[in-house]
């Protein structure tokens, strides 16, 4: 895993090309690069990613972030309804109690 102005890039190695070739994750937008030694791989991880940041600039666009802190989670309604009762006697939003139920 490589990690490049707040993108995560994800490697494998493709035997028969003898390449490595990756993938920036946790994107909607898809951003690939490959390389044939860890140097060039790398590098095109990094040339990706800048290439997509002035991409989205020249468009007036935004660029997606990965992993922003907002998930959805679907559960079964008595979970949640147990999960928000807790939260309450704690004096506490959801939100806290679930984060400081995964930090843990």
């Amino acid at each position: 895993m490589m990690k490049y102005k707040g993108y995560f890039g994800q490697i494998a190695y493709d035997d028969e090309a003898k390449v490595f070739y990756g993938e920036v994750i946790g994107l909607k937008d898809v951003i690939t690069f490959q390389g044939t030694n860890a140097q060039e791989i790398e590098q095109a991880f990094r040339d990706s990613v800048d290439d997509y940041l002035v991409w989205c600039k020249e468009r007036g666009e935004t660029p997606e972030k990965t992993y922003s802190g907002n998930i959805r989670v679907r559960m079964a309604p008595d979970l949640h309804a147990g999960l928000a009762l807790e939260a309450a006697r704690q004096g506490i939003s959801l939100n806290e109690l679930i984060n400081n139920k995964l930090y843990k």
